[in-house]
């Protein structure tokens, strides 16, 4: 059986290194075109070209694979089934239709909650405890086809969307792993998502980065949390860029808040120290633990504190 696997991010290397160690025969890999990264522009293979590569697999990168070429350029793979984690584009009909076996997904939450391209991201962000991996049936729609089996995994307050890319690409792995033999014999069972329950984690904007002060503390740790370690968050102080990458948790830091929280607007720098630096927010304080200014790598925000530029009584936007 020919299995055609399409992934670009870390997120899928789990996936695929199993394909092949189990021994199935995947004769080809769909990943996107190389891009420039780091502040040299040095053009870079995915994390799954890479991985392709190591396999001593063929690696086919279209710009869009709903061009006809690259249609016709897939076709030439004569795949039976298509295993999709992650890849960041939508497959058209025509390669929907093209495997015997159909295209499944590895797709990174509980569905039907969070289709789309941020799930993980988003359900820190938006507080989830709970969030998992779905195997499903591709269709037309956006993570809208049938599905096959889910498994949870836990969210801590310790979780970042690193540490969750992580354990959702190895519970991926291993989902994908227990179905693979009945996808391969045409055994597969799957049931429909329930449309009343679905909701969408659209990919993220730089809009999305940027702190509101007027929110809970525990909102604003999630929202740190769901950008590490990405983009990561971002307040602006001298009409300047201030990234945020850390912060203590709410309901556990054992530092004394001032005694001015409830007298400041939301954003005000209320204290600096070696805990870092407490900024007011809608219904307390949050303790920033790791910052970046502009122009700056990222630091503990103990060490920048101690520089002086920032006081108590300015204001973070």
């Amino acid at each position: 059986m020919n299995i055609v696997f399409m992934g670009t991010p870390e997120f899928a290397v789990p996936s695929l290194d199993m394909l092949i160690a189990e021994g199935y025969n995947v004769v080809g890999v769909v990943t996107q075109p190389d891009k420039p990264q780091g502040r040299k522009k040095v053009l870079t293979p995915t994390p799954v070209k890479a991985a392709a590569e190591r396999h001593g697999l063929p690696v086919f990168q279209p710009v869009k694979l709903r061009a006809p070429e690259a249609v016709a350029r897939l076709a030439e793979w004569k795949p039976d089934l298509i295993v999709t984690a992650a890849f960041g584009q939508i497959l058209p009909k025509a390669v929907l239709d093209m495997p015997v076996r159909g295209c499944v997904n590895v797709h990174g939450s509980l569905l039907p909650k969070y289709r789309g391209g941020a799930p993980i991201q988003r359900s820190i962000i938006n507080g989830e405890s709970v969030t998992g991996v779905t195997l499903m049936f591709m269709a037309e729609g956006l993570d809208t086809g049938d599905m096959i089996s889910r498994v949870e995994v836990a969210i801590t307050d310790e979780d970042t969307s690193g540490s969750m890319f992580v354990k959702l690409s190895e519970a991926g792995s291993k989902l994908l792993q227990e179905e693979m033999p009945r996808l391969v014999a045409g055994e597969t069972t799957a049931v429909p998502q329930d449309e009343a329950e679905a909701s969408y984690a659209r990919n993220l904007t730089r809009d999305d980065e940027k702190m509101d002060w007027n929110r809970t503390s525990r909102e604003l740790f999630n929202h740190i949390r769901g950008l590490v370690p990405f983009s990561g968050a971002f307040t602006m102080w001298d009409d300047q860029v201030f990234k945020v990458w850390a912060a203590a948790n709410p309901e556990q830091a054992d530092v004394l808040a001032s005694s001015d929280a409830g007298q400041a607007e939301p954003g005000t720098v209320l204290q600096l120290g070696k805990n870092g630096i407490e900024v007011r927010t809608g219904d307390g304080s949050l303790w920033l633990t790791e910052v970046q200014p502009a122009g700056k790598k990222v630091m503990q925000a103990a060490d920048f504190a101690r520089g002086g530029t920032l006081k108590p009584g300015m204001v973070l936007q």
